[in-house]
């Protein structure tokens, strides 16, 4: 198994969305002028999002709702959770305070699209199949982890009469109706209605330039995530340490949830992924809402220098070979 983890490991470094992720780590470090104008990276994140959304609608009516309903289940569960048990560490091991363990717990909790995309990337490379509707488990993720969060969050910071006021019915609505939730649920839902005939009318756009937009959005992410390495020194060994072993171990029960809810060894990988990633862009923005006296640098820093950069590097082969290992090592 060390043979194969290292080989995949390697494979993976080698993969131009990570290799282009290092050219962005590498222009933020080297001081290098280039940047990416803000319209851009939005334009990116809406076609990704919408592209997966969508790609998964598709292979949904294909496949059936018969066969997707207990791994979308099982999915939810997981993603509801995670920041339940979360919370407990970061607020004794962890010593933060309510706020902030609350603030981390729903970011790791919910989900990171980028990372999904890179994991299927992975599985593309090594030839293993999965279920194409796996991306639902990405919609139905993205939102419970969230919402537990600000109300874990609410419930050990509030006053008398705050925990259901404005603030936090905000925060529920970005969580559910905000626009990544929106991209992804909607494009499935899109895809689910056009089946394969929308599919074919639209794989010119949503299929083919896929892997060139998503080497540019991880050049981009590798600069954004640059930028917080100085913030590592900040955020404590702890939080280094959490940021690394939580999602292997999130990623294995993932796995694991993923083979006792029927899926097969790639699809268990993937929904082992998304447990194992931390949201950067849903979850932020929530949470800066809900729970404005959380530490950004604690909750940015965690979800974005540290967990990311280390799933899509060594995290993915990791999740692979614990997947491998369940199945008995056959696809």
């Amino acid at each position: 198994m060390t043979s194969d983890l290292m080989q995949a490991i390697q494979a993976n470094l080698l993969s131009p969305a990570v290799l282009f992720f290092l050219l962005g780590v590498f222009a933020t470090l080297s001081k290098s002028d280039l940047k990416f104008p803000e319209p851009l990276y939005l334009g990116l994140t809406i076609y990704l999002l919408t592209s997966i959304g969508f790609k998964g609608g598709v292979a949904i009516s294909k496949a059936g709702l018969a066969a997707v309903w207990l791994p979308a289940l099982a999915a939810i569960v997981l993603g509801t959770l995670i920041p339940l048990w979360s919370y407990p560490v970061l607020r004794f091991l962890g010593r933060l305070s309510p706020v902030d363990a609350a603030a981390i717990a729903a970011h790791y909790g919910s989900v990171s699209a980028v990372t999904f995309i890179a994991a299927t990337n992975f599985l593309k490379s090594l030839n293993q199949p999965y279920e194409e509707f796996a991306s639902a488990f990405l919609a139905v993720m993205e939102s419970p982890a969230i919402i537990i969060g600000v109300v874990l969050g609410k419930l050990m910071n509030a006053k008398p009469g705050e925990l259901f006021g404005p603030t936090l019915r905000v925060a529920l609505h970005e969580a559910c109706l905000g626009r990544s939730v929106i991209l992804l649920v909607g494009a499935m839902l899109i895809g689910f209605l056009s089946g394969e005939r929308g599919y074919d009318a639209t794989a010119g756009f949503f299929v083919a330039p896929f892997q060139g937009v998503l080497a540019l959005f991880l050049m981009e992410m590798g600069m954004v995530a640059a930028r917080r390495f100085g913030d590592l020194r900040k955020v404590g060994l702890f939080l280094i340490a959490f940021g690394v072993t939580m999602p292997v171990l999130h990623g294995s029960l993932g796995v694991a949830v993923g083979h006792f809810a029927g899926l097969s060894l790639g699809g268990a990988m993937l929904l082992g992924t998304l447990a194992a990633s931390a949201s950067y862009i849903a979850a932020p923005a929530a949470v800066r809402l809900s729970l404005p006296d959380a530490n950004p640098t604690l909750y940015l820093t965690s979800a974005l220098a540290i967990t990311f950069p280390f799933n899509i590097t060594i995290g993915l082969p990791i999740y692979f070979e614990v997947a491998k290992r369940l199945f008995g090592g056959t696809p």
